[in-house]
Order: C-alpha cells, then structure tokens, then sequence
C-alpha cells in the first residue's frame, strides 16, 4: 500500500508540472525577426521584464489583470498604457521607471537599452480602448532619442525607425 501511495503522488507531481510547463511559454514573440532592432529590444524585454510588466508582442504577462490583486511591485500592463516618446522610455530604463522604487535602475545598458526602448515605444499601448477626441497610441510619433544615445525617426509605429547604433554603456554615478 506504501508503494502504491508513492507511486500514485510521484504520477500526480509528475502530471502537475508537465500541465504547469505546458502552459509556460504558450504566448511567443511576435515581432518579425526581420526588423532585428525591434525583435531584440522584445527578446531583452521578455528576459528582463518579465517579471513585472505586460505587453503581447513580448508573451509577457507580469501586471496583474486587476488593479485589486496588484502588488507594490506590479508594474504596469503595457498593453493598456502608452509609451511614447522614447527618450521617455529610455529615462525610464536609465533611472528605475518613474518612481525608482523597485524598477532597477539601468536594468538594461548600451544598444539593448535602446532596442528596447524602441521596442516597447512601438508596441505599447496597442490594446487602449479607442476615444473620441483622443489619438491612438499608435498614430501618435515615437520621436527622438537625445544625442549620444542613438536616433530614432519621428513618426508613427508603421513608419520604419531607424536607431542608430550607440556607443558604450550608460553607468550610474
């Protein structure tokens, strides 16, 4: 009877973490590996991010769907908020987010901090609602990067941005 009682925990465990993996993963990228500049900042963005924000065109899910089951360090769901300019972006990257209470700072440095500023500056915001009298997120222009940290073409996200590469790495000081 105790090797029967093992052997059927031992199924069950086994079952149970091949349905847990089964579902890790399900959603991928879905950036086209032809803009290689995008894709990268969404593959570092699904690595480092994760964890802690939302956005399709990663497969990450790290906000809560509810506001009411959010911990003190959800960060915000992507999908559902617009991130334009890049330069806004990428200060949020360089400086911890907005607050700099549990983002870190620099999480990513150099051109991946670019790639994916660009990156979530592109896709952000793809599932707002739609409202009279205010532009979409993605009509809006994705602007500029401040010199020295590469450059990106004003424009909307249909309009192909170029970033141009980016020396060094940013430090903290």
């Amino acid at each position: 009877m105790r090797r029967l009682a093992r052997i059927l925990a031992l199924g069950m465990a086994a079952t149970s973490v091949a349905a847990a993996t089964a579902a890790c993963g399900t959603q991928n990228i879905s950036v086209p590996q032809s803009d290689a500049a995008l894709y990268h900042g969404a593959v570092i963005f699904s690595e480092r991010c994760a964890g802690c924000h939302t956005l399709a065109a990663a497969g990450t899910h790290g906000s809560p769907k509810n506001i009411r089951d959010s911990m003190n360090i959800s960060g915000p769901d992507f999908n559902q908020r617009c991130e334009r300019p890049i330069d806004r972006v990428l200060y949020a990257i360089e400086n911890g987010g907005f607050s700099g209470a549990y983002m870190p700072q620099n999480v990513v440095v150099g051109q991946d901090a670019v790639d994916v500023a660009k990156f979530v500056a592109t896709y952000a915001g793809r599932e707002i609602p739609r409202q009279v009298g205010v532009q979409p997120c993605q009509d809006r222009p994705i602007g500029t990067l401040p010199p020295g940290s590469g450059t990106v073409n004003a424009g909307s996200a249909s309009a192909s941005a170029s970033v141009s590469q980016k020396s060094g790495s940013s430090g903290s000081s």
